[in-house]
């Protein structure tokens, strides 16, 4: 009895954690869109910093709330090991993804979501890095297919046209750096076990904070960025209302929450899901799905399905086996 009660606890908590990277990584894929428009009017550093100090507080509040006056207590980690996560993840991520998107010009936001798939390939490879184990060739093997299905997607299923098109290499480059940077802190969250999922994300925020408002800061005084104007504030004021409270505490909180219960390895497949959000939000402004996208997606769904089943049964033989 009570191993059925287990085991029933267990899948529960499984499908707990594939609602909120789901959830999560839906969020995220609605903001490059959003992105677009906001990159016309501000440059990305400065409204990175916007966009976390909104988030900040939400996490801030929403952390003393449930964890009292003492969940700012270091409680035996690193301070200086969360501002390096932090300020990968927040900094890191924000900066160089943001950058790239506006530099890919009107494309960006498809161009920097697409970008957003390789992000289960880097998971894999730097699990096995850390493991110092080959990953399993099944998870490559999924991988490859979730890539396949969002190429299919953002390409019109016309790949060769898009390898001979004109090329965002430096955009690309940048986005790519981004999407590692959020890799990173995606599997740093394991470092900190006595933290909850809320209080890894709210101090690794606060302490990321400091470097990108401090780099910010100095390419404002070096006149790289323009110095943000009422004006400025005021038009980007809709895009911070999303990215802000939505993308950036909601989504955060979610994908960490998930990665928690499912492991960084499984949960970073869900980055799948982003450009597929992505271009599902592009078409409610007016682009019709080709039927060779809807075949991508559909491929993409399934992969992430089944790359899902293959590691939980995997983690149970194992488990099993250790057990004996």
């Amino acid at each position: 009895m009570k191993s059925n009660s287990a085991s029933s606890a267990s899948s529960k908590s499984y499908w707990k954690g594939v609602a909120f990277c789901l959830t999560g990584t839906a969020l995220m894929g609605a903001m490059f869109p959003v992105m677009t428009a906001a990159l016309t009017h501000v440059d990305p550093f400065t409204f990175t910093s916007l966009r976390y100090l909104i988030a900040g507080i939400a996490f801030a509040m929403l952390l003393r709330h449930r964890e009292g006056a003492g969940a700012f207590a270091a409680d035996g980690h690193s301070l200086g090991t969360a501002w390096l996560l932090g300020s990968v993840g927040f900094c890191g991520f924000g900066s160089f993804v943001f950058l790239g998107q506006q530099l890919a010009g009107p494309d960006g936001a498809l161009d920097a979501s697409i970008m957003m798939a390789t992000q289960p390939m880097m998971g894999l490879l730097l699990s096995s890095w850390l493991r110092r184990s080959p990953p399993p060739v099944l998870s490559l093997v999924f991988v490859a297919a979730s890539f396949s299905g969002v190429s299919l997607v953002i390409t019109n299923g016309d790949l060769l046209a898009a390898i001979h098109g004109p090329q965002h290499y430096a955009a690309s480059g940048l986005i790519v750096i981004g999407a590692f940077c959020w890799v990173v802190y995606t599997f740093g969250s394991a470092r900190f076990a006595r933290w909850s999922a809320l209080k890894y994300t709210t101090m690794t925020t606060w302490l990321g904070l400091t470097t990108i408002v401090t780099v910010n800061a100095i390419l404002i005084a070096l006149h790289v960025v323009p110095t943000p104007t009422l004006s400025t504030l005021r038009s980007i004021a809709p895009h911070l209302l999303y990215m802000g409270p939505v993308a950036g505490f909601g989504a955060i909180l979610f994908w960490v929450s998930g990665n928690r219960i499912l492991g960084p390895m499984n949960g970073v497949l869900f980055m799948d899901v982003v450009p597929i959000t992505a271009f599902v939000v592009s078409a409610l402004t007016g682009l019709v799905p080709m039927s060779v996208q809807i075949v991508g997606a559909t491929l993409t769904a399934v992969a992430l399905i089944m790359n899902n089943v293959y590691l939980r049964r995997r983690s149970l033989r194992i488990a099993a086996s250790a057990a004996a």
